[in-house]
This record gives C-alpha cells, sequence and structure tokens, in this order.
C-alpha cells in the first residue's frame, strides 16, 4: 500500500496522455527524431551537430512563459576517445546578469533519471514530466528549479543527457570518463551557442556530482581552453564499491546498481562474461529492464530491490563483483580523487545520506586538498528520516545546499573572480 499514491498519479498521467491521442507509437520511439544522429557528424568535440527550438518549462520572474530555449546535439568522446553524439537543453540568458563579471553559463549535470532512452533530461524540459505510454514511464525534470534559478540570475544554462540518454547506445551511469567528457563538451558547445567566450560553473548533485567532480579533475588535460570558475560536486558517487554497497542494502533505489551494471558491461565485455554466469535468468531480465527504465518507474515497480535476488548463489552482486578481477578494475576506474581540478571546488554531502556514504566524499575532498586542491567542504546536518527511504536523506541536503543556504552564494564569489585559496571543512 506504501506506493499506491504513486502508482495512481502514474496511472492518471498515462491515462491522460492516452486519452489526448498520445498511444503506442510513443514506445516506438520515446524521444523523437531529433535524438538519432546523422552519418558522419562532426567528430570534434563539443561540436554543434543540431538544435531545434524548444520551450522550457521554467518560472522566470519577468520574463514570457514557458522560456524559449534549444534542444541540443552535440559531440562528446566515449572513453576510448571514439566521438558520440550527446543531447541536452540549452536556455540563454535574457535578463540582465545579477552578478558581477559578463553573463556566465551555468552547466548543470542531472541527477540519476535512469537508463532508458525517455529518462533524458532534456525530454521533460518543456512539460516538466515526460511520460512514455507505451512503457508506462515517467520521468520529472528533476532539475527545472535549477534551471529557473539560474535563468532568473540571468545566466546562460546548458543541461546536459550524458551519454546514451537520448541518443542511441547504452546509458554509461557512473562512468568517470564518459560523465566528465559529456559534461566538458556541453561547457564547448554552450560557448558556441553563446557566441563569445563565457566564463562557466558547474553544477551538480549526486550522479551529477560526481559528473561535475569527474569533469573538474579532467578539465586541465582534457579543456584547458575553458573559462572555468567554479564547481558544486553535491554527494557525488567517487568511490563506487562503498556506494554500490549502501545502495544494495535495502534503499528506494537499489535498482540503480543495475543502471552502473549494464553500462560497465557494455563498455567491458569480460566483465559481461563474468556477470552473466552469476546471475539467474531472471536477474538477467531485471538487469534488461532496468536498462529501459527511468528512476520513478524504479521507485514504482521494483522499490528496495536487493541483488541478492538476482544472483544463482543468492550473495549480493557487491560481493561477487569483488571476486572478480575485472570488475575490481573496472570500479576503481571510476574512482574520483586521484586527480587534481585546478579550479576552486565546493564540496557537500549530508552526515546521514542514506544512498551516497557521506565518509567516501569526504575522503575525495581530502585526497584532493592534499595534493593541493582549492576545496571547501560543506556538512549538511538534517537528521535520519526513514533511512532507506532515499527521498529525505538523499534529497532533503540536495535542496538545503543548492537552493538555501551554499551553493549558489559559493558559485556567484567564483564567477565575480573573489580569491578563495586553501582548504577548509564542516
Amino acid at each position: 500500500m506504501k506506493f499506491a499514491l504513486g502508482r495512481t498519479v502514474a496511472a492518471l498521467a498515462v491515462s491522460c496522455l492516452a486519452a489526448a491521442g498520445i498511444g503506442a507509437e510513443a514506445a516506438a520511439d520515446p524521444v523523437g527524431a531529433f535524438y538519432q544522429p546523422p552519418v558522419g557528424f562532426d567528430s570534434a568535440p563539443g561540436s554543434i551537430i543540431r538544435t531545434q527550438p524548444t520551450s522550457i518549462l521554467a518560472t522566470v520572474p519577468g520574463e514570457q512563459w514557458p522560456v524559449p530555449g534549444q534542444l541540443v546535439l552535440y559531440t562528446s568522446q566515449r572513453q576510448d576517445g571514439s566521438p558520440v553524439a550527446v543531447s541536452g537543453a540549452y536556455v540563454p540568458g535574457t535578463r540582465p546578469w545579477q552578478g558581477s563579471g559578463p553573463r556566465p553559463t551555468i552547466v548543470i549535470a542531472p541527477g540519476t533519471t535512469g537508463q532508458g532512452d525517455q529518462c533524458a533530461a532534456s525530454v521533460a524540459v518543456s512539460t516538466g514530466l515526460a511520460v512514455d505510454v507505451g512503457r508506462r514511464s515517467i520521468s520529472p525534470n528533476q532539475e527545472a528549479v535549477a534551471l529557473a534559478a539560474w535563468s532568473a540570475l540571468g545566466a546562460n544554462v546548458f543541461l546536459t543527457d550524458y551519454i546514451g540518454l537520448g541518443t542511441p547506445g547504452v546509458h554509461t551511469y557512473v562512468n568517470r570518463a564518459e560523465s566528465a567528457h559529456a559534461v566538458l563538451d556541453a561547457a564547448r558547445a554552450a560557448v558556441r551557442l553563446a557566441g563569445t567566450p563565457t566564463p562557466l560553473a558547474f553544477w551538480g548533485y549526486s550522479q551529477g556530482g560526481g559528473a561535475t567532480a569527474a569533469a573538474a579533475e579532467l578539465q586541465p588535460e582534457y579543456a584547458p581552453e575553458l573559462d572555468l570558475k567554479g564547481v558544486w560536486s553535491g554527494a557525488p558517487p567517487a568511490d563506487l564499491t562503498a556506494v554500490i554497497g549502501r545502495i544494495d542494502s535495502g534503499n528506494l533505489i537499489g535498482g540503480a546498481i543495475g543502471f552502473a551494471l549494464n553500462g560497465f558491461r557494455e563498455r567491458h565485455p569480460e566483465l559481461a562474461v563474468e556477470v552473466d554466469r552469476r546471475i539467474t535468468p531472471q536477474g538477467r531480465a531485471t538487469l534488461d529492464t532496468l536498462a529501459t527504465e527511468c528512476i520513478g518507474d524504479v521507485i514504482l515497480r521494483q522499490p528496495f530491490l536487493r541483488s541478492t535476488a538476482l544472483t544463482v548463489d543468492g550473495r549480493s552482486l557487491p560481493q561477487h563483483l569483488l571476486e572478480i578481477p575485472a570488475a575490481t578494475a573496472v570500479l576503481d576506474a571510476q574512482r574520483i580523487g586521484h586527480r587534481v581540478p585546478s579550479v576552486p571546488v565546493l564540496v557537500t554531502s549530508g552526515i546521514n545520506d542514506d544512498t551516497i556514504p557521506y565518509d567516501q566524499v569526504r575522503q575525495m575532498a581530502q585526497y584532493w586538498c592534499a595534493r593541493g586542491a582549492t576545496v571547501t567542504f560543506r556538512t549538511n546536518h538534517l537528521p535520519a528520516i526513514a533511512p532507506g527511504a532515499t527521498l529525505p536523506n538523499h534529497f532533503g541536503p540536495e535542496l538545503i545546499d543548492g537552493f538555501v543556504d551554499n551553493v549558489i552564494p559559493y558559485l556567484l564569489d567564483r564567477l565575480a573572480g573573489k580569491p578563495v585559496t586553501g582548504c577548509t571543512f564542516d
């Protein structure tokens, strides 16, 4: 009964769209032709492949509603350096910039939306909620508030979908290199769309916090030309071994382990062979299903999924992965903290976060500090509420830090050129 209300809301949304004539054909093409890249697109990272006007569901005081924007298809790179098309959405600033200095561009790296193409954040920007009737799938635009907040301040905003969300191929969830590439090449694309050099800041929480942290580390070598001023990395999954262990212990979104496994299996066939012989046919079917779902679908259909239900011997997938050399090598390659950002980074984490462990976030910040990075670490002390339920303990700190206490003032100071040095922890 505890998810009855959520299922009712989903059913109503599906029924309403079906009544409006949006039917089974939506399942065959959940995102539309725009997301299919042409043959022979420009392979230079950050190139604009195509754009398409769209409306953005974001309330900006004094501006027309909805806000005009663009869907964007741009070029990035897979972990092996091969070119790949990535989608996103761009909203040019139209209000006077409320901060100091020239108008900046904020690149938003979304939190976990899912693995199906219909879960891409840009799919939901025009309505606030993407509904795929054929798949009975729903995906809200979780970044609508951030997009509206920065648009209201007069900034340009670019929202990336990451590699394989919306566009062809498997979304490589929490892949360090590919997440970083998607964010950095989104910044390059945004500068091209702005038509002039622009200072940049990165905004990300949870999966997005991992993506902005990875991008901050990789920027000096991958995109040194970017005028990056500051980065927010909120609750980043810096150590996937610790994160997987946490969410596999009875967490509302435990199914997100499947997103990670599907992405790693796609890029590492040797790992796929080892994983496949340790899971049951039902387990394989579950992974295949998760590859088509959004995080809202996971909450409604597979809440509190434990990987012990997927394996041939009833042991957890994290236990199995620790016994597979290929898996430990892949997980270690995703660790964030071995490189050094060259710009100031604000790192935030909830001490009672039940989804992204606090200790591994703090450890990442400490690694950076030990190597000379400029880091401000802020602990959110929101009390634990219904541990394992994700929503209060994981997303609560995002709302408090992102929009009440820390993040916007920090990034405004960096964009204004206010100096900050060294490391501070609280």
